[in-house]
Formats: C-alpha cells, sequence, structure tokens
C-alpha cells in the first residue's frame, strides 16, 4: 500500500479530518492532502510524528513506498 493511501487510511480509522493532522503537525490542511494524493512527502522527522499521531511503526510506512524511500535518501544525500 502507498503511504498517502495508508495515512488516509489510518486517519479516517481515528476519525480526524486532514485539518486535524494539519493542526497535531504544525502543517497546513493542503499539505496533509497532498501526502495523501501522493503529491509530496514528509520529512524525516514528520515521518516520526506521523507514526505516533497514527500509532503505527515507523518501518511499516517506509518499507511499503519506495517513491518515499528514495525521497528520503535524495534529501539525506542532499544534505551532505
Amino acid at each position: 500500500m502507498k503511504f498517502g493511501d495508508r495515512i488516509k487510511e489510518q486517519r479516517i480509522k481515528l476519525e480526524m479530518t486532514q485539518a486535524n493532522v494539519a493542526q497535531e503537525l504544525f502543517t497546513t490542511r493542503q499539505t496533509i492532502s497532498n501526502w495523501e494524493k501522493g503529491k509530496s512527502y514528509p520529512d524525516l522527522d514528520t515521518l516520526i510524528k506521523i507514526s505516533d499521531l497514527y500509532h503505527v511503526p515507523i518501518d511499516s510506512l517506509l518499507r511499503e513506498d519506495k517513491d518515499l524511500k528514495n525521497n528520503l535518501d535524495t534529501r539525506n544525500v542532499n544534505l551532505s
């Protein structure tokens, strides 16, 4: 399952709106929407917060979406 589908499914299970999640993560509702649609990805720190908020292991979010993993790898290379 793609990252966006996974976080959307979990958000709905927790009966949260995109606005609720955005407030918890100190971001915008549009950002949450973009993550759920696969248009963008969160950074590693935010990914950890998502894992905590949604009560899912971070590795389950990373392993299931190669695009997310590649995006994080690219960011780490660019920071070096």
